[in-house]
């Protein structure tokens, strides 16, 4: 299918504008670490029983140890480390100066694999990157009306800022990370169950040796409704959204699929407009138009 690195990517922003949206309902309720263990659960239990229908095993089995390698690690560095930094940074500045943030991505994911797997970008696509980014910058950084912000709102401010850029480094790491993993034509969906599997194991095993676990439970009885959001984000994030992300990075460059993943904040628009009741002026408009047309460059590209 022509493209199907680009569309999966483009898919793969979609549902992360969802799953943002619904861990950081969550995140108000029970906290960023509770959601980030929680949601790691539950996605490696979809990722069990989908790979058991299309492959009968509930996991890959014949995967060689140097993918369990590249992959375990990618998922650590990915969804253990840097969903970690972008779950507490949607606590301290949001989800739409988050994923901002998060747009500075596919510029380190471009340079690492420059560096690392002597990839390397048309004018045309480096042009598109550009675009693409500056698109986004230009919507998620509109000014809002209201008084000047307080001591502690700054300080809430310069952490969050500086958790959603240890997000971005941990997404384009474990991007790059997964590349070698991948090779060959490796089932996307084994990729998503190795990094998944990885990651719970990581931050599991600090749960239970911080002696968390029994404090985990108890929030979330505690609030069913975080539980529900933490469901829903669970299935659009890491399930469908991750897997849909491995697609692209097998399919297409390492600096185009992380960009076109990078343009969440373009679809998290509607989602501020139906759900949040925002209004938008022209700025916005225009700056969603950069942005698309940055999508456009790289396809050209």
């Amino acid at each position: 299918m022509p493209y199907l690195g680009e569309l999966s990517a483009l898919l793969t922003a979609a549902t992360f504008a969802v799953t943002s949206t619904f861990f950081t309902f969550a995140g108000r309720q029970v906290g960023s670490v509770v959601v980030n263990r929680t949601r790691l659960v539950l996605a490696l239990i979809f990722l069990m029983i989908t790979h058991t229908i299309l492959y009968g095993t509930p996991f890959p089995v014949d995967a060689e140890l140097s993918r369990w390698g590249w992959l375990g690690v990618s998922g650590v560095v990915g969804l253990a480390l840097g969903d970690a930094f972008l779950f507490q940074s949607f606590l301290w500045i949001g989800p739409r100066i988050a994923m901002l943030i998060m747009s500075l991505a596919p510029v380190l994911a471009t340079l690492l694999g420059w560096i690392f797997l002597g990839e390397s970008l048309t004018f045309t696509q480096l042009m598109g990157i550009m675009l693409t980014v500056g698109g986004i910058a230009w919507v998620v950084f509109q000014r809002t009306p209201g008084p000047p912000p307080t001591d502690s709102e700054r300080a809430s401010r310069a952490r969050g800022l500086l958790f959603a850029f240890g997000g971005a480094m941990g997404q384009a790491g474990g991007l790059v990370l997964a590349k070698p993993g991948l090779a060959g034509d490796f089932a996307p969906l084994s990729a998503n169950f190795i990094r998944m599997f990885s990651a719970v194991l990581i931050i599991w095993g600090f749960t239970l040796f911080q002696r968390q676990a029994r404090p985990t439970w108890d929030k979330l009885r505690a609030t069913p409704r975080a539980a529900l959001h933490i469901m829903g984000g669970a299935i659009a994030g890491p399930f469908i959204g991750v897997t849909f992300s491995m697609i692209a990075l097998q399919r297409t460059q390492v600096g185009i699929a992380s960009t076109l993943i990078a343009t969440t904040p373009i679809f998290l628009l509607p989602i501020g407009y139906f759900i949040f009741k925002e209004r938008f002026g022209w700025s916005v408009i225009v700056g969603t138009l950069l942005a698309i047309a940055g999508v456009a460059l790289l396809f050209v590209g």
